[in-house]
């Protein structure tokens, strides 16, 4: 993503925060919560295009509703061109390790096999985002002298997890609500005034 350089520096500070704040979290709670944080970057992307509610609480995102579920979501930002193929199998594959954590009775681990297999092939191309290599910095600076380095599959997630929502949060800051040019009535099609 080309920002200029006022929402490159925003895009890089957001990135820092949500990564040093990701770092509190371990194991079960680091992927949940990592997700949730995804989830809610990408509900306020797809917000940002469209129109206000005709009733204020339309509850479209909601649990229940069409877009209340990461999946729909992640569909919809595709179709709309909000997101690219990438991004998408990267949602996609978070989406499935959320489920895969949240509903594992054993005590699940991003190092498991099954679990750095599905990401693997998303840290590397994740890598390619110039914010990857600063932020791996300032992780490390954040491990205490007296404990023991941070896990690279922990570390690698918080990248992953942060550099996501910090794009996600500024792409959602640059679009202004959908005006399509005409509009459906029950008399017929009008065109809209731009």
């Amino acid at each position: 993503m080309n920002l200029p350089t006022p929402d490159a520096l925003r895009v890089a500070e957001s990135a820092r925060t949500i990564a040093l704040q990701m770092l509190q979290e371990r194991g079960r709670g680091a992927v949940l919560v990592g997700v949730a944080r995804v989830d809610a970057a990408l509900e306020n992307l797809l917000q940002a295009l469209m129109a206000p509610g005709s009733t204020k609480g339309d509850g479209l995102f909601l649990p229940d509703r069409p877009l209340g579920s990461l999946g729909a979501k992640v569909a919809l930002a595709r179709r709309l061109g909000l997101i690219d193929g990438p991004v998408e199998r990267a949602l996609s594959a978070l989406r499935k390790l959320r489920n895969a954590f949240a509903h594992s009775a054993e005590s699940a681990s991003l190092s498991d096999p099954i679990h750095s297999a599905r990401l693997e092939e998303i840290y590397a191309e994740a890598r390619a985002n110039p914010l990857w290599s600063p932020l791996e910095i300032v992780l490390q600076a954040q491990s205490p002298a007296h404990q023991a380095p941070m896990d690279p599959a922990l570390r690698d997630y918080i990248l992953l997890i942060t550099i996501l929502v910090a794009f996600l949060e500024a792409t959602a800051q640059q679009l202004q609500p959908m005006r399509p040019p005409v509009v459906m009535g029950l008399t017929g099609v009008t065109a809209v005034n731009r």
